[in-house]
């Protein structure tokens, strides 16, 4: 039997899993959807969600992967065998392989912006989103050079994995994650000292609860479960390298802050240059290649903070990236039998073959999603990367985070739940009590979510939003 693989250290562990979770929407999705719906009221609604659904569901994944010491597919299998549990598993599995074949490409993309900004490319930009935007749909819709910058990205995810569990990923994690929380300070502290960047915080932090909305809960229950890469197996992986030792309770816990306090700095580092130029706040998801590009340039040694943007934005789109790569990867070698050289480059060819069609759909010349028919296309989107985005994010990702929860509750069972937990938060009865509410708090949450965007794909509709 093959030795398994472990975290060296619980520093390692935490920044690895933190990792995993501070990805490319942790750092522009946050900040755009607290500053549009109510600032620091939002923030409040989402951490009382990330406490309760985040943390609830992070804490299931970790005591399953280490329980069982295998990957999603064999962890279900071992808990629950001979029973269609397994196929849970198989849709982590399923999911990260959908959502690195997209995310490899936006990784492409951002690295791409880094080479533009390091060559003074956004200096013509000077100022107009506008001519931004027109030089970012140029560049996706070409042919080849989106690809190119993709195989480059997923090239750096294969080597990282490759690498192993302690060599490869533990110790990326320890360069990467300092470097990003470095770059943000950094950033924030440069956005403060902008004239009428003050305005920036203001627009993140100050309450507007006129702007809380029931959309916006929802909004906020919806990101609490994604922004911490739940329901596609990276925690349960993650979780099966842990030594029997490590307190599961207070690593959820670093995971969960140090998740929420980047995604609040980049906040503060965003908002803060936005304000100083007098940009649109409610730029929403085209403040990364419309808006800040045109930005820079107005700022002094303006290539300068452009390239530690988008340096930062790459480190947190590879950390994330190669703990999607890693559940794939996990499976072959615990299923399979297989070594890690042969499913890593394997998988990640297979990936980044996918990944080429995603870029290619968004006016490269092929659209797969054209193939399926408008039906199909209004259902899950017009481009092929639109379809593998929605597939995963609103449907895979919430039905896995659901089941994980309502496995614990109705198979593997509170008390071995708990006995694996190893923590007692109150005592033992009152912990089963606590435990099981949370459970169904966090399984009703993620069915809602994924309800929800069923009615609204099928009737255009939402319950709620």
């Amino acid at each position: 039997m093959r030795n398994r693989e472990q975290w060296g250290s619980r520093l390692g562990f935490i920044l690895a899993a933190s990792g995993s979770a501070v990805g490319i929407g942790n750092i522009w999705k946050f900040p755009y959807i607290a500053g549009e719906n109510g600032g620091a009221a939002f923030t409040i609604v989402y951490l009382l969600c990330i406490l309760v659904v985040g943390l609830t569901i992070v804490i299931a994944e970790f005591a399953i992967g280490r329980s069982t010491q295998l990957s999603p597919v064999g962890a279900f299998e071992k808990i629950a065998p001979h029973s269609n549990w397994k196929w849970v598993g198989f849709l982590g599995v399923a999911s990260a392989f959908v959502i690195l074949s997209f995310y490899g490409v936006v990784g492409g993309w951002i690295l791409k912006y880094i080479f533009i900004s390091i060559s003074g490319g956004f200096n013509v930009l000077n100022g107009n989103p506008d001519s931004a935007k027109d030089l970012f749909v140029a560049f996706i819709g070409s042919t080849w050079s989106p690809v190119i910058f993709q195989v480059i990205f997923m090239s750096l995810c294969v080597y990282v994995i490759i690498k192993g569990v302690k060599d490869g990923i533990e110790n990326w994690s320890k360069i990467m994650m300092p470097i990003i929380i470095a770059l943000l300070f950094i950033l924030a502290l440069r956005g403060l000292t902008l004239p009428g960047g003050v305005e920036g915080l203001k627009f993140l932090f100050f309450p507007r609860f006129e702007a809380l909305t029931a959309s916006a809960i929802v909004l906020a229950l919806g990101h609490s479960f994604f922004t911490l890469s739940l329901g596609m197996g990276t925690m349960i992986t993650y979780g099966s390298y842990l030594k029997t030792d490590q307190n599961l309770l207070n690593s959820a816990l670093w995971v969960i802050l140090l998740d929420t306090a980047i995604a609040l700095l980049a906040g503060v580092a965003i908002f803060t240059s936005v304000f100083a130029a007098g940009a649109d706040p409610a730029g929403g998801p085209g403040l990364i290649f419309y808006i800040l590009p045109s930005i820079f340039p107005q700022l002094a040694y303006g290539s300068i903070w452009g390239t530690i943007f988008f340096s930062l934005l790459f480190m947190a789109a590879l950390t994330s990236a190669i703990s999607i790569l890693e559940v794939v990867t996990a499976y072959f070698i615990d299923q399979k039998g297989w070594t890690r050289n042969r499913a890593t480059i394997q998988f990640g060819i297979i990936i980044t073959l996918v990944g080429v069609f995603c870029s290619l759909s968004m006016g490269g010349g092929v659209n797969l999603a054209e193939y399926f028919g408008s039906t199909f296309q209004n259902y899950l989107g017009q481009t092929f990367f639109d379809v593998m985005d929605n597939l995963s994010s609103k449907y895979m990702l919430p039905f896995g985070g659901m089941m994980t929860a309502l496995f614990i509750l109705f198979k593997w069972g509170v008390p071995s739940f708990l006995s694996e937990f190893g923590t007692h938060i109150i005592n033992e009865e009152k912990d089963k009590s606590l435990v099981k509410i949370f459970l169904i708090i966090a399984a009703g949450v993620a069915g809602f979510i994924l309800l929800n965007e069923l009615i609204e794909t099928f009737t255009g509709s939402a319950i709620i939003g």
